[in-house]
This record gives structure tokens, sequence and C-alpha cells, in this order.
């Protein structure tokens, strides 16, 4: 006779394994530190200070 499967623990023991797949994948798109997001929020800042900076306003021109 085979072995007797508790269906709730494998349902448990399933699901418990896809939310730490889930989890794993959730730490390499969103997992960055504090550092590397103010590193690159004031990089785009300076980006787009620098951009401003060059922007032809209309009536701007030598008449």
């Amino acid at each position: 006779m085979g072995d007797v499967v508790n269906l709730n623990r494998f349902r448990k023991q399933k699901a418990k394994e896809e939310r730490a797949v889930k989890a794993a994948e959730n730490r390499v798109i969103h997992g960055r530190t504090k550092a590397e997001r103010t590193a690159d929020q004031q990089q785009q800042d300076r980006q787009t200070a620098d951009m401003d900076g060059k922007r032809l306003e209309p009536g701007d021109g030598e008449d």
C-alpha cells in the first residue's frame, strides 16, 4: 500500500513555495537600497536641471 498523504499539508507547502518564488522575483525587481534610490534621483534631477538650462524659449532668439 502507498503512503498516506495529507492533501492540506501538500497544498499549503506548494503555496508556500510559490510565495517564496514570487518574493524572490520582487526582491530582484524592487530590491534597491535607499542610497541607490537617492543617487538615481539626484542624477535625474541634475539631468533635468541641465536640460532646463539649455531649453530655448520662444521669443528669446536674436532678431
